[in-house]
């Protein structure tokens, strides 16, 4: 069961959330775009640019034109729950964000340790899609690459 499956909170309202939630923790520069396949909000904080990218659920996936015992939907009951799954994924997101930024407020972690995978690079790519490459190979070989060997004690 996804969080927020069955809620009935619009994704505009959702998005505003997060806004709202990120001016509370100081954030800047809030910016939210769309496209058929994902979503992605950014923000300036602590003097790094964030980036999150929702993917969106396929509007065409039969997910949504059938229902879980195999019979077609009609097109309006399709359309709903295609909505559904777009209202699940905004209140999720709106969760993570409140919660990485309650837990760097608590200094459970550091912004940057809670918000490094999403962190822009100047070439417009996130660390994530970055250091992503190399972990998979490090793993794939069993031999760490430079960007895994961790200085310093824990």
């Amino acid at each position: 069961m996804a969080y927020a499956e069955s809620t009935s909170v619009p994704s505009d309202r959702s998005r505003a959330e997060i806004e709202k939630t990120l001016n509370r923790y100081g954030a800047e520069d809030f910016s939210y775009a769309s496209r058929k396949d994902h979503a992605l909000i950014a923000f300036v904080a602590e003097g790094r640019q964030v980036a999150f990218t929702v993917p969106l659920p396929d509007r065409m996936s039969g997910d949504f034109w059938r229902t879980p015992t195999g019979k077609a939907r009609k097109d309006t009951a399709a359309v709903e729950a295609y909505e559904q799954a777009v209202r699940q994924r905004w209140r999720a997101l709106a969760l993570v964000v409140k919660a990485k930024l309650e837990a760097v407020e608590s200094g459970i972690v550091t912004f940057e340790q809670e918000f490094l995978a999403h962190i822009m690079l100047p070439g417009g790519t996130t660390v994530y899609e970055q250091a992503a490459p190399a972990i998979a190979t490090a793993y794939e070989t069993g031999t760490p690459t430079p960007l895994l060997q961790i200085g310093g004690p824990l």
